[in-house]
């Protein structure tokens, strides 16, 4: 029994790779104790630092706070990996290799600080951006150099950890001129979109929340990327469209429009004479000019009525105007109005819309007069031949 506690305290004192297993519990304890004590942090530090942010005025030191719970959480992970380290005897080597393991630690927590805090710290943006006219558009920009500058964080997250590990970042960059030139000319269409992403943004073709139409899709733009735009078309279903196409074709921004046109041919029947025709261009002129729902500045817009052609069918009247709003359902409203209004007009004039029809002519039948059939029920006359004189 005695050599087997010899044994046993012996075992206990050499431990692994010359540590003793009671220098490794007690690394093991600090490093739970550090996780504990990380919520007892969170659970009152935190808390009293909450309240006392609500009670300020400005909302941004509560996202602030928000943003940094996460990576101060992982902080004292850090610093309890670090305490820990303290209570085992390392040599020379492993002591370098766990403070270059700390060190990326640190540096990790301090980047994720960073990326946290660039959504809450882009209210400072706001003033910048405010020459940019509406707010979608000032939204759109402000979410792209957020992105951005959320790329950029992780890029010298990355760079800081390899650092760390004895990496020459800028070395290794330079060193891989070939492969850096492969990898272009793979990634063409990927910077080529980066570019005419940069393009939609200065020349502000479109913004999110706009209707555009392209070739190929039409709808409303829901997202502007890095690499493409997303656009829900009218049908709900999502287009993911390559900013480069976007950038390189014919689009349309409805939303961009100042006034709603209305275009038609109102055809009325060859029967309608001059005075009614004058008459009826006349009224509908008259509505279009003194009606809340139409532009008729001279400045803005153009509104015409007039009698335009002679079709196959009918006496074609042009009426060309713009509605005052752009919006797709009160368009509608407008188009309805006018339409109940321009056939009260046109029939109140006696006059009528024409459709297509076709008159035949017949001069003689090629087979005599047809025979006449007699109805059920009725005396048909009969035919009495002449007596010879």
């Amino acid at each position: 029994m005695m050599d087997l506690g010899k044994h046993v305290a012996e075992v206990w004192q050499t431990g692994v790779l010359g540590v003793s297993l009671g220098e490794v519990v007690t690394a093991i304890l600090v490093l739970l104790a550090f996780l504990g004590l990380r919520r007892v942090f969170f659970r009152f530090v935190v808390s009293s630092l909450r309240t006392v942010t609500r009670k300020t005025k400005s909302e941004l030191d509560d996202l602030v706070l928000h943003a940094v719970e996460k990576p101060l959480e992982f902080g004292f992970v850090a610093v309890g990996f670090y305490v820990a380290g303290q209570v085992l005897p390392m040599s020379e080597g492993v002591s370098d290799t766990f403070d270059k393991f700390i060190r990326s630690l640190i540096a990790l927590t301090l980047f994720w600080v960073l990326f946290r805090a660039i959504d809450p710290l882009s209210s400072f943006m706001d003033r910048g951006i405010a020459m940019l006219g509406s707010s979608s558009m000032r939204d759109t920009m402000k979410g792209f150099f957020v992105k951005l500058a959320k790329f950029v964080v992780i890029c010298l997250g990355i760079a800081a950890v390899f650092q760390e590990w004895g990496f020459n970042v800028a070395a290794l960059l330079g060193s891989l001129g070939l492969v850096g030139m492969a990898v272009a000319l793979g990634a063409r269409e990927f910077i080529a979109n980066l570019f005419a992403g940069l393009t939609i943004f200065l020349d502000r073709m479109f913004e999110k929340g706009n209707w555009i139409c392209t070739p190929d899709v039409d709808g409303l733009v829901e997202d502007i990327g890095f690499r493409a735009t997303k656009i829900r078309r009218f049908d709900k279903a999502l287009v993911t469209i390559p900013n480069s196409r976007l950038a390189g074709e014919a689009l349309v921004n409805f939303s961009r429009m100042t006034n709603r046109r209305i275009y038609w041919i109102i055809g009325v029947e060859y029967r309608t004479t001059r005075d009614q025709l004058r008459l009826i261009v006349h009224d509908i002129l008259k509505y279009l000019k003194s009606h809340e729902d139409f532009e008729t500045d001279p400045a803005r817009t153009k509104t015409f009525v007039f009698v335009d052609a002679f079709d196959a069918s009918s006496i074609n009247i042009m009426l060309y105007c713009f509605t005052k709003t752009t919006e797709w359902g009160e368009w509608l409203a407008c188009k309805e109005r006018l339409a109940y209004k321009v056939k009260d007009i046109v029939e109140g004039h006696g006059a009528a819309f024409a459709f297509p029809s076709t008159s035949l002519y017949v001069e003689t039948l090629p087979f005599g007069n047809p025979e006449t059939f007699p109805l059920p029920g009725k005396a048909q006359p009969q035919h009495v031949p002449s007596l010879p004189s």
